[in-house]
């Protein structure tokens, strides 16, 4: 078939991370298509309803979307900070509540009032806390000021490159110090002993700043997202998987779409998973080694949801998220259970459990597809939805009047973003694999960057992160200072950081 008019750029994959960075190149004059599998864009960002209720699916709640900080500061340069409604969390209640075996903490909002807290729960460990309290509020700082958008990247403390284990145990911290400050890297679907410390205070650091909820629906915000992309003159496929990435000459040329149309474009943004990524390349253009290690990299923890409406009169919402968590003797963090109550409707709230779930515990099924999967798959999601409700009543009393709505599984996830083995957070960003996912970019054709979660700080404020540093990728670091760094640096309002 032949090809249309060139793109300056197309983007694959119509997640948070792909239009992102499509709403960026935008801005900046690029003719720009925007490739997505998926009838519906949005990833992750979209959830679906069941008995007319809304289910979240991969935001559940967010960081620095506060006034002057760094996610809200991204969204006013992308001209998204309207469509995003959303309800700030820690005003009159924690963040989280966390229940371990031997305590409850509460996370608050703020670096000075989070130290008092653990202060209070650990009196004997304040020179700890204090160094702790001193790094948080580093990377805090570092985000806050884009700095690694910047020409010149700043180096991390060297003691902030090792592993959140190693990173404690130098400090002496007792088991309950370290169950506490280990759930953020939980949230990240990452065992302390994997997790890089760095990466643990910027998820970390960004939730104390501000910690925020949708106020409304995800496809609310994945709408937002595509309103904007087609305001700007982007074109939306959708529908429409990439079939191969076309090169010539050792440099991207386009794409190939399942339906046999062709679109050409000498820089292409991958907002997908990289597995996927190698499989589209032509073969032979990518050196066998370079592929193994590609292909060899691990997966970040997979997780089983449910969704249940249940009374609200019984049941009333809860501002804050709930963590049933359960540790060993030396406090790291072996299972446990992320909670909200949400406001629904007509009497009803909305439950949401989600805990983790290796990926070969469903492989019975993997050969299969969303929708066609059989009775004994239906069972075994029963199953545990109805084990997992069970335990929940020790938070939120008797459950017997709970409707299940739905519950997922890492299939659920593969299928619906293309990660192998159905982890929302893709591949695992381990010490030990930094130096493969920073070398992505390097092993890939001319013209083919990779965007979506970024290497150095998690969730949505990391993606779009992910995002910018694609974009520098695609226009040049020059003009990426003076157009994009330069504006979302002067927007910076000064603000307290405590």
């Amino acid at each position: 078939m032949e090809s249309e008019r060139p793109y300056d750029a197309l983007i694959i994959g119509a997640g948070i991370g792909g239009l992102s960075a499509g709403i960026c190149l935008l801005l900046l004059g690029q003719r720009v298509a925007v490739v997505e599998k998926n009838v519906l864009p949005g990833g992750l960002m979209r959830g679906y309803r069941r008995a007319g209720m809304d289910c979240p699916v991969g935001v559940h709640y967010f960081g620095a979307f506060g006034e002057g900080e760094p996610l809200r500061r991204i969204c006013d340069y992308l001209g998204l900070s309207d469509g995003l409604a959303a309800e700030r969390m820690g005003r009159d209640s924690p963040i989280d509540r966390y229940h371990f075996d031997e305590f409850t903490f509460d996370l608050p909002a703020g670096i000075d009032a989070f130290a008092a807290a653990l202060r209070q729960a650990f009196p004997a460990e304040g020179q700890a806390i204090g160094r702790i309290t001193a790094d948080l509020l580093s990377a805090a700082e570092m985000q806050n000021s884009f700095a690694f958008l910047s020409p010149q990247p700043p180096l991390f403390d060297a003691k902030l490159y090792a592993p959140l284990s190693a990173y404690l145990s130098g400090m002496d911290c007792s088991p309950g110090l370290r169950s506490v400050l280990g759930v953020a890297a939980r949230w990240m679907g990452m065992q302390e002993r994997d997790c890089p410390a760095f990466y643990h205070h910027f998820a970390l650091s960004s939730y104390l700043l501000s910690a925020w909820r949708l106020a409304g629906a995800g496809a609310d915000l994945a709408e937002a997202f595509v309103a904007r992309v087609e305001a700007l003159g982007g074109e939306m496929i959708c529908g429409d998987a990439v079939a191969q990435i076309s090169a010539a000459e050792g440099a991207v040329t386009g794409v190939r779409l399942a339906s046999g149309r062709v679109l050409s474009a000498a820089r292409i943004v991958a907002a997908i998973h990289p597995k996927q990524v190698i499989a589209m390349l032509p073969a032979g253009l990518v050196k066998p080694r370079h592929a193994r290690l590609v292909a060899e990299l691990a997966e970040t923890e997979s997780l089983f949801a449910l969704n249940a409406a249940v009374d609200a009169a019984a049941h009333p919402a809860l501002p804050h998220n709930v963590f049933r968590l359960r540790t060993d003797r030396e406090g790291t963090i072996t299972d446990g259970v992320f909670s909200q109550m949400r406001r629904a409707e007509k009497g009803k709230n909305l439950l949401v459990l989600i805990t983790k779930s290796p990926y070969r515990e469903w492989q019975r099924w993997e050969r299969s597809a969303t929708g066609s999967r059989g009775p004994d798959y239906a069972e075994e999601k029963a199953r545990r939805a109805g084990r997992l409700l069970r335990e929940a009543e020790g938070l939120f009393g008797s459950l017997a009047d709970a409707t299940l709505l739905d519950a997922y599984t890492p299939l659920t996830l593969r299928d619906w973003v293309g990660t192998p083995e159905g982890s929302p957070y893709g591949i695992m960003r381990s010490m030990r694999q930094l130096p493969a996912l920073a070398a992505l970019s390097r092993l890939a054709p001319a013209g083919l960057t990779f965007a979506g979660q970024s290497a150095l700080s998690p969730g949505v404020l990391g993606t779009l992160l992910g995002s910018l540093h694609a974009v520098r990728q695609v226009i040049g670091p020059h003009r990426f200072a003076a157009e994009v760094f330069g504006p979302l640096a002067g927007s910076r309002k000064k603000r307290e950081l405590r």
